[in-house]
């Protein structure tokens, strides 16, 4: 019997169970939303602490950049603590919000998960504090590789002069590149330690220490699932730039509204692909702990047809020992 490729028992559980594809749709677009309106309104409440006087409104009304620049330059002058105070609680509301849906979120899609694969709906246990760690580690590396980058380009302002300008910038997008890499590679680990919390019972750090081992034991088919998936997202992303480029290109016969229409949705067209193609993903790496592992199993000596065995051949076994 050949073994199951656990790449194509992801793309297949993605095509039997779409309910995945949307669950994961549902709390990231939900959520994605209401961040969105609390960032909005955060920044409706941080223009009305702002005060216009009626020499700035006259030189907004000049149309002329210098002017309005001078203008907008004295209507933030003294709000930046403002800026930072708004900014900050923003960042950590929405970081516990995202900690708590996300944990509830991906307790519930790992089980389904791992109930698809064993044919039992009750073949795990839901675990929330595990989860809860991890969720607080990926935000935490989140918020490091944040200021990790701004940390580079402010380094590169202060340690820069007006000739090195260049090279100090090139410098300061390789270790920004550097960051990324790094944060990219703690946020895969941490996504996929999630599985072990709730198909092992595991606890927060056992979780990535397993999740550490299934890399050493099966790296070949984790690698082949990431490539796999990696590919088939990049490939949407081709497909959508692609089509976003007609719209786009005909801007100066359509109403802009249309051509902004059509914009927003090939971009939700291409998130929702994107988050099938992450449960598809999930749904692979489940599938190379589920499914049992391929062994080799010789196979039994056959005759030729037409062929007999001679009754008088000395078979080894029959020869007497030396001695």
């Amino acid at each position: 019997m050949n073994p199951r490729s656990p790449t194509l028992e992801g793309f297949r559980a993605i095509f039997r169970r779409p309910s995945f594809g949307f669950a994961e749709i549902a709390w990231r677009w939900s959520f994605g939303a209401a961040a969105g309106l609390l960032i909005t309104l955060s920044c409706f409440e941080y223009l009305d602490t702002l005060s216009v006087t009626r020499g700035d409104l006259l030189l907004l009304r000049t149309r002329q950049p210098v002017l309005i620049s001078q203008a907008v330059g004295n209507i933030v002058r003294g709000s930046g603590f403002r800026l930072l105070e708004a900014f900050i609680v923003l960042a950590c509301a929405l970081a516990v919000g995202w900690i708590a849906v996300a944990t509830l979120a991906r307790a519930a899609t790992v089980k389904a998960l791992i109930g698809y694969f064993r044919q039992n709906s009750d073949a795990a246990e839901l675990e929330i504090r595990p989860l809860i760690g991890l969720m607080f580690l990926r935000v935490a590396a989140a918020f490091a590789g944040i200021l990790g980058g701004f940390a580079a380009f402010t380094l590169m302002g202060f340690a820069s002069t007006p000739e090195e300008t260049g090279m100090a910038f090139q410098f300061a997008l390789v270790i920004f590149g550097l960051v990324w890499l790094v944060w990219s590679m703690m946020n895969w680990l941490l996504s996929l330690a999630a599985i072990f919390v709730v198909s092992n019972r595991q606890d927060t750090f056992g979780a990535i220490a397993d999740a550490v081992d299934c890399l050493r034991l099966r790296g070949r088919q984790v690698f082949a699932v990431g490539t796999s998936f990696g590919l088939a997202h990049a490939a949407a992303l081709v497909v959508a730039s692609v089509a976003a480029a007609f719209p786009l290109g005909l801007a100066t016969v359509l109403p802009g509204r249309m051509v902004l229409a059509c914009l927003v949705a090939i971009t939700l067209l291409y998130f929702a692909v994107a988050d099938f193609l992450y449960m598809g993903r999930l749904a692979a790496y489940v599938a190379i702990l589920e499914l049992p592992e391929p062994s080799f199993q010789p196979s039994a000596p056959t005759i030729q047809p037409g062929g007999s065995v001679d009754p008088y051949e000395l078979i080894l076994s029959d020869v007497p020992a030396p001695g």
